[in-house]
C-alpha cells in the first residue's frame, strides 16, 4: 500500500517549501501540491474525488432521511430514491459534458461517452471517466426524481422541494473534490486568497472551487433552515426553484473568476462577455425564479 503524498519539495522559481502535510509559500500564497491520489494497493487506487462524491451523497441521503422522518413520511423506498438520483446525476452528468463542452469529439467518437477511458496528457491512457457538467446532472437528478415519483407515487413538488434542500450539501463536496484534483481552476490573482496549483502551474490563482464550495455550504443552511420552519406556508415547488436559482447564480457570479474549461470559450467570452457555464446557468436561474413564483401564485389561490 502506498500513500499520495510529495516528500519535501523546494519551489526555487516561487520560494515556497512543500513539506508532507503542509505547504507554505513564502510571498504569502499557499501551494496546493497535494496528491489526488490518497492512497493506492496495486493498481487500485482512491482518489480524494472519489470520497467527496460518496460524501455528497451520504450526506444528502442522511439529511433527506432526517426530512423524511421529521415529516412523519415512510423511508422505505429511500434507499431506492438515492438509486435513481445517481444514475441520473452520473448520466447527465457525462453527457452534459460531451453535448456543451466537447461537441465534436464525442459526435465523432460516440464510443467514447460510454468507454471508460480517457487519453492522458503524456499519451498514455486511464481508466474512468474524464468529463462531467452540473448543468447536465441538474437536468440528470430532476428526471430521475420525475421517475422516481411517477414509480413510487410521490407528490412530484414534495419531492423537489427536498432535492432542493440537500442540492447544494451534495454540490459543496463535489467542488471540494474539484480542489483535491487540482481542476476547475480560477484566473491568476495577486488577491490574498490566491492558491498556487502547483501540479498546473506556478502561478497563484483564486480558488475558485472553494469559493463554490464554501458558497453551497451556505446555501444548505439558508434553505435548510427556512424549509424547516416554513415549508408549509409557501407552497410545495417554492423551496426546488429558490434553490436552483441560488446555486446557479452563485455559479454565474464565481465564473467570472475562472479560468474556461475549453479553448471554444475563449470566443463566446470575446462575443458575449460569459462563458458557457453562465450561458448553461442563466435558463436554471430564470426557471427557479418562474417556479418560486408560481408555486407561491398557486398557495395564495388556494388560501
Amino acid at each position: 500500500m502506498s500513500r499520495g503524498h510529495n516528500a519535501h519539495r523546494f519551489h526555487g522559481s516561487r520560494n515556497c517549501i512543500i513539506t508532507e502535510e503542509m505547504v507554505f509559500c513564502m510571498d504569502g500564497h499557499l501551494v496546493w501540491d497535494i496528491d489526488p491520489v490518497l492512497f493506492s494497493v496495486g493498481s487500485f487506487a482512491v482518489r480524494y474525488y472519489s470520497l467527496c462524491w460518496l460524501a455528497a451523497f451520504a450526506s444528502c441521503y442522511f439529511v433527506m432521511r432526517s426530512i423524511f422522518r421529521r415529516e412523519g413520511l415512510s423511508t422505505d423506498n429511500l434507499e431506492s430514491l438515492l438509486i435513481y438520483v445517481f444514475i441520473g446525476t452520473f448520466v447527465g452528468a457525462r453527457l452534459g459534458h460531451c453535448l456543451f463542452y466537447e461537441t465534436h469529439f464525442y459526435l465523432t467518437h460516440p464510443w467514447r461517452i460510454v468507454l471508460p477511458i480517457y487519453e492522458r496528457s503524456d499519451g498514455s491512457w486511464g481508466f474512468g471517466f474524464m468529463g462531467l457538467a452540473s448543468h447536465g446532472a441538474a437536468v440528470g437528478i430532476i428526471v430521475s426524481l420525475i421517475l422516481y415519483a411517477r414509480r413510487y407515487r410521490f407528490p412530484m413538488w414534495d419531492l423537489l422541494d427536498k432535492l432542493g434542500v440537500v442540492a447544494p450539501l451534495g454540490g459543496a463536496f463535489i467542488r471540494l473534490g474539484n480542489f483535491f484534483n487540482s481542476e476547475i481552476l480560477g484566473a491568476p490573482s495577486d488577491s490574498p486568497l490566491a492558491i498556487v496549483f502547483s501540479r498546473v502551474d506556478p502561478l497563484p490563482r483564486h480558488p475558485a472551487q472553494l469559493y463554490e464550495a464554501v458558497g453551497y455550504f451556505a446555501i444548505f443552511a439558508v434553505v435548510y433552515a427556512v424549509y424547516r420552519y416554513r415549508h408549509q406556508k409557501v407552497g410545495a415547488g417554492y423551496f426546488f426553484g429558490l434553490s436552483i436559482a441560488l446555486i446557479f447564480g452563485l455559479r454565474f457570479v464565481v465564473e467570472f473568476f475562472k479560468e474556461v474549461q475549453e479553448p471554444f470559450e475563449e470566443s463566446l467570452r470575446a462575443w458575449l462577455s460569459i462563458d458557457m457555464g453562465q450561458l448553461l446557468s442563466i435558463p436554471f436561474i430564470l426557471a427557479g425564479i418562474a417556479v418560486m413564483a408560481l408555486r407561491r401564485k398557486h398557495v395564495l389561490k388556494q388560501s
